[in-house]
């Protein structure tokens, strides 16, 4: 560690002090981070949800499809 220089160390706080500088970078980011994961997995959740509402919409619209499709014959063959 003794080979490098001031100005090596200089710039290496510099670059430190761009990254995590004053004013709470670091807890603002994983702030936005946490608050990110709770919408990720409110929506997962909301996603889990609707398939099954889903369901129950195609149950309910198949047999009607199928008793217009009975009446349609039950008409042509009059």
């Amino acid at each position: 560690m003794g080979s490098f220089s001031i100005w090596h160390w200089l710039i290496v706080l510099a670059v430190v002090l761009v990254l995590f500088g004053g004013g709470g970078k670091v807890s603002r980011l994983m702030g936005d981070f946490g608050k990110g994961l709770k919408n990720f997995k409110k929506s997962m959740k909301e996603d889990e949800d609707s398939p099954d509402e889903n369901k129950e919409i195609e149950a309910d619209a198949t047999p009607k499809a199928e008793a217009t499709e009975a009446e349609k014959d039950k008409a042509a063959n009059g």
